[in-house]
């Protein structure tokens, strides 16, 4: 698996097919392969003719595991993303985020909007202003010693999410910890590039997509039916909405 630094941050990712590139950004807990090898984005997205980008962030998958929280500022895992592209020779390209990926994609958006074609935030809505996703509950889970000590349901959650992932736990309690600034509904609201907002119904966690939508002009919504926070990565309607949304762009 190839790899680059961003300083020290030894960052692994992928980079396959060939024609207009998108960077693909997983969720916490996650990484590249769970969210969007797994699921079959890559090879979608390769067969519309696409060459896909994927990264482990900083402190998951096979990338660099960091213990401080201050490592993981939203603003420092934002700038991972132009670090591979400037590392690829991308100028500009589509971004998808998922979760903290999409947090981290909105960063991105609103400061250096020349590097995105469109941005695509899977996986939050209003919780990018909000808030409402894991917070410390969620890091104690991933601290304790056993899953049987953990009563909280997100805590829970998170945690075998982790478990099965054979995460470092303790990378992501920094991780948690170094990465929850919220942006602000004016920093939203600034956002100029063409945005995609992709949220299951079910989804507790992101909070609402057309909460979202109302802030960012010009965004387009898309509900996920019936999915919760987990189960909407792979969902097709998620990835037909996001193929023609991408299509417009040629």
């Amino acid at each position: 698996m190839p790899s680059f630094h961003h300083g020290a941050v030894e960052i692994a990712y992928l980079d396959e097919g060939e024609g207009d590139p998108i960077l693909l950004v997983h969720g916490f807990a996650s990484t590249k392969n769970v969210n969007w090898v797994y699921p079959t984005w890559v090879s979608e997205l390769r067969k519309s003719g696409r060459r896909v980008i994927a990264f482990d962030n900083r402190g998951h998958g096979e990338s660099a595991k960091l213990y401080d929280p201050a490592a993981y500022e939203i603003a420092i895992m934002a700038s991972d993303i132009t670090a591979l592209m400037d590392h690829l020779n991308i100028e500009r390209a589509d971004v998808m985020g998922y979760s903290l990926g999409s947090r981290m994609t909105a960063v991105l958006a609103r400061s250096q909007p020349e590097r995105l074609r469109s941005a695509i935030f899977g996986g939050i809505g209003i919780g990018l202003i909000e808030g409402g996703g894991p917070g410390e509950n969620v890091a104690n889970a991933l601290e304790v010693d056993s899953l049987d000590e953990v009563t909280d349901p997100v805590g829970r959650t998170f945690r075998a999410f982790a478990d099965q992932t054979r995460s470092d736990r303790r990378a992501l309690a920094a991780c948690l910890r170094g990465s929850r600034r919220l942006m602000r509904r004016e920093e939203a609201a600034g956002i100029t590039v063409p945005v995609l907002i992709a949220v299951g119904t079910a989804d507790e966690i992101a909070g609402s997509a057309d909460a979202l939508g109302a802030v960012i002009p010009g965004s387009r919504v898309l509900n996920i039916p019936n999915r919760d926070h987990m189960r909407a990565v792979g969902d097709k309607v998620y990835k037909s909405g996001v193929l023609d949304f991408l299509a417009e762009r040629k």
